[in-house]
């Protein structure tokens, strides 16, 4: 690789690294979130909401492709972070 390309290869990796930080400060803004929103559910079956789960799926992808992101990239991103939160959840149930 060029030293130019390696420095500006460089400098898209300090970007991309303000990124992760910046996504680490809103996952911590939504963890916070869920455990509210954990504390109102009585019941562990309701942690599972499938039809607001295909709302939010459908909703990411609408917007994905106004954005002009790759819908793929956000269903497999969101689709994960669900599934997390859900574990999140049954780990931290308490009812």
């Amino acid at each position: 690789m060029s030293p130019i390309k390696l420095i500006k290869l460089n400098k898209l990796r300090k970007e991309l690294d303000s990124l992760d930080n910046k996504l680490l400060k809103i996952i911590k803004k939504r963890t916070n979130t869920v455990k509210k929103v954990l504390s109102l559910k009585e019941y562990k079956y309701q942690i599972v909401d499938k039809k607001r789960i295909e709302t939010i799926l459908k909703r990411i992808k609408n917007k994905s492709i106004k954005s002009k992101i790759d819908p793929k990239i956000t269903n497999q991103i969101w689709k994960s972070m669900i599934k997390s939160y859900i574990d999140f959840e049954r780990r931290n149930f308490k009812k």
